[in-house]
């Protein structure tokens, strides 16, 4: 049996609606990565907010691998070094910042432990620190404050006027900077050519694998570049639309052990059709 790497975006898609990972879905994963299988996970979320389930998975001793910020950064879980990473430039962060406030966004990026807020935290704001257990500090000069590298910008509206403001920003920007939804509400401002499938296309050449080993599972638009990259792509079973249609297999959802099907059909059988 050859050795696969199974590569999963975390929310709706490794965990459930609880935000957590089921009984059948980590005995699964563990099982695969026993046999020498390799997981990596693969996120917008930033890195802090990712080590609840790489403990859990205990990613460390299996050696798996953290692709945080959608793909601006790569973390081997064993040694806990940045094997990659790319950041958005500093001198962008101005047209940003003015783009959020003419439009009443939220904006963040962050620093260490924190979100780092420019405006009054909205409920996705909230959300986002909920969900990665990192407080926020709202800070009064946002522009003054952010002197150091970021690998991302994170924009938040309601979901409707989330879809015209990305297609205003990537009109705007979209020569320097990778923009696009995670989330109908997250809009994700990204270091150019930036995204997933480029830092898996990179992260597999450092371990000796090629896409065709990759099996690709998400759930969201940011999953979009991955699940086409890979050698079978998984859409979840509550997986937006697009994600579906770029899929070549749509397994169960979050909340059904979608993972577990998945692992069954193209991992531990070896199938490669779809």
């Amino acid at each position: 049996m050859e050795d696969k790497v199974l590569v999963l975006d975390i929310d709706g898609t490794l965990t459930n609606s609880r935000k957590e990972i089921s009984p059948g879905t980590k005995a699964g994963l563990i099982d695969i990565m026993e046999r020498g299988h390799k997981i990596i996970l693969a996120s917008g979320r930033p890195t802090p907010g990712m080590r609840r389930y790489e403990e859990e998975l205990e990613l460390e001793k299996y050696g798996g691998y953290l692709i945080s910020f959608n793909g601006a950064r790569i973390v081997e879980c064993r040694t806990g070094d940045i094997v990659y990473q790319r950041t958005l430039p500093l001198m962008l962060l101005p047209g940003f910042y003015g783009f959020a406030k003419r439009n009443g966004c939220g904006l963040v990026t962050y620093l260490g432990d924190e979100v780092i807020s420019a405006f009054e935290p909205d409920r996705y704001i909230e959300l986002e620190a909920r969900i990665n257990g990192m407080p926020i500090r709202q800070v009064r000069d946002f522009l003054g404050f952010v002197d150091f590298d970021i690998n991302k910008c994170l924009m938040t509206a309601e979901p409707e006027r989330a879809a015209v403001l990305e297609k205003e920003l990537q009109e705007k920007y979209g020569n320097v900077a990778s923009i696009y939804r995670s989330e109908p509400f997250f809009i994700e401002v990204m270091p150019k050519n930036v995204d997933k499938a480029s830092s898996l296309d990179k992260m597999l050449e450092t371990i000796g694998m090629t896409r065709e080993d990759a099996v690709c599972c998400g759930d969201g638009f940011n999953d979009v570049s991955m699940i086409r990259y890979a050698g079978i792509g998984v859409a979840m079973g509550n997986a937006q639309p697009a994600v579906k249609e770029a899929a070549d297999y749509i397994t169960a959802t979050n909340d059904e052990d979608g993972l577990v099907q998945v692992i069954d059909r193209f991992i531990l059988n070896g199938q490669e059709q779809v």
